[in-house]
């Protein structure tokens, strides 16, 4: 049976630093604040922006939310984001994605100021991260798995590790963070022949791919560490992972679960980098 990479735990232990850095801007009449930006009201972009609200409040960020409607125009969306990123009090901003297809992404992602951009939306952060310079904000999903990682005792150096799912989101930054720590990385992705087989000779598999439960217990071995990226909705209307937790648990030996795993930490890190940009204001 797996030992449970709970993401509570982790969390506990990155919230002691966050709060004595907040008290520090506090002292220094700096409140930080994270701007969440949202066209529409689709349901898990709601269930993740009352996570890092709530994550946010606890540790004293200000949360402001910018909703607009769907179909807002392209014009008016830039416009929006250059007023909020031009306002000092705001320290980050979190733009949901995907945007409606009637917006340009590429139009837009070089609007947040890289020193606001806390979940790398802007390309000149996510160079930063492929060039393997930690002076940028790496993606939060990805930071969040190597918190996790660290916090559980786990060293990529060395291991082979194998990553499903090639996205820009999760897949490629991860890849980058990985390979900062020396590890011998394989990207992988649906319609990768084999993939049951390279899955099995992983010592750390993330699961990433965006499908329910398809990770079973052929995918890993005894020694295996599996981490779940995925957030999916099944057939029965229920919440699962990318991975088969029940049968996984069973074979391998580290395991997060779907929910309570990455996600947790994942608003964390989200918080830890709007107070990062705070703090950058006082030099520090």
């Amino acid at each position: 049976m797996a030992v449970l990479m709970k993401g509570a735990e982790v969390a506990a232990a990155m919230k002691e630093k966050m709060l004595k850095d907040v008290d520090e801007l506090n002292k220094n009449g700096i409140t930080p604040c994270l701007a969440i930006v949202r066209l529409g009201s689709k349901p898990d972009d709601l269930a993740y922006e009352r996570a890092a609200v709530k994550k946010c409040e606890g540790l004293g960020i200000k949360c402001t939310i910018f909703e607009y409607a769907e179909e807002t125009t392209q014009d008016r969306l830039i416009e929006e984001i250059k007023r909020i990123d031009g306002d000092t009090s705001v320290h980050g901003i979190l733009l949901f994605r995907p945007l409606p297809g009637h917006i340009n992404e590429d139009a837009v992602k070089y609007i947040i100021s890289p020193g606001k951009d806390v979940d790398c939306f802007n390309p000149l952060n996510a160079a930063k991260v492929f060039a393997g310079d930690e002076s940028g904000f790496a993606p939060c999903t990805p930071e969040a798995v190597m918190e996790i990682l660290e916090h559980y005792g786990i060293q990529p150096e060395g291991k082979r590790v194998v990553i499903v799912g090639r996205s820009m989101v999760v897949g490629k930054p991860l890849s980058m963070l990985m390979l900062k720590k020396n590890a011998t990385v394989t990207i992988c992705h649906t319609r990768t022949r084999s993939l049951e087989e390279t899955c099995r000779g992983a010592e750390i598999l993330v699961a990433a791919a965006g499908k329910a439960r398809m990770v079973k217990d052929s995918f890993v071995s005894g020694d295996s560490v599996v981490v779940d990226v995925g957030i999916n909705v099944d057939e029965s209307g229920s919440l699962a992972g990318d991975v088969d937790f029940e049968s996984v648990e069973k074979a391998a030996s580290y395991i997060t679960p779907v929910p309570g795993g990455v996600g947790t930490v994942t608003t964390s890190v989200l918080a830890r980098h709007v107070i990062r940009s705070a703090m950058a204001g006082l030099g520090a």
